[in-house]
């Protein structure tokens, strides 16, 4: 009669096969993260938005007595490059004369989505202010003034750009200053501030207050 052969337990696996698997989980791991970091730097990497001053105008303009005041607008094209929408906060459209602010404006929050380009349109009276000096660029003496188009030509409404060439008289300049901050959300995740700014100087006719030009 034969006698029943002890069950043996299968052997346990060696500390080597343990090591090379957890390389392997390791190695993998490492090059996931090194995918998902070159995807999110090529791809998602957060962009700051661009701001396009298309067009600017003077509605209304009059000067008495050595000072000014108008109505000024302004005509932008926001483009955001990201991948995620661009969500703005109150930002601010400023006016400056010799560096003192002489006009604000506010624009509301909003949001600007993927990939997509905004147009934009400010308007607001200005208080009188003093001209320094109306003869600053010259009485008389030949003006040479940027005209057109100043960043991002040929987007949105086209208005009021200038003359081209040069102009005789008295002149004085501005510089309109807008700025936008926000965020950006990355794979619904990751949130970014970015911002937006541009600054233009524009020349204007103190004659008759007819925008020469403007430069961005």
């Amino acid at each position: 009669m034969s006698k029943p052969h002890p069950h043996r337990p299968p052997p346990r696996p060696s500390g080597r096969t343990n090591l090379a698997s957890c390389a392997v989980a390791t190695i993998f791991l490492i090059f996931l993260v090194i995918v998902v970091l070159i995807v999110y730097f090529t791809v998602f990497k957060p962009k700051d938005p661009k701001i396009a001053v298309n067009a600017v105008q003077l509605p209304s303009f009059s000067v008495s007595n050595g000072t000014v005041n108008f109505t000024f607008s302004q005509y932008v094209a926001v483009r955001n490059p990201n991948r995620a929408s661009f969500t703005h906060y109150d930002s601010t459209l400023q006016l400056l004369y010799y560096g003192n602010q002489v006009g604000f404006m506010f624009i509301p929050a909003g949001k600007i989505e993927a990939g997509r380009t905004q147009y934009m349109a400010a308007t607001f009276a200005v208080q009188s202010f003093p001209v320094s000096d109306p003869n600053s660029v010259g009485v008389g003496s030949e003006v040479g003034v940027d005209t057109g188009i100043g960043i991002g030509g040929g987007i949105g409404p086209q208005l009021g750009g200038g003359i081209s060439g040069s102009r005789l008289g008295p002149t004085m300049e501005i510089e309109a200053r807008m700025e936008m901050a926000g965020r950006v959300k990355v794979l619904h995740f990751f949130t970014h501030h970015v911002e937006a700014k541009s600054g233009c100087k524009v020349a204007i006719a103190v004659s008759d207050g007819s925008v020469l030009g403007f430069h961005c």
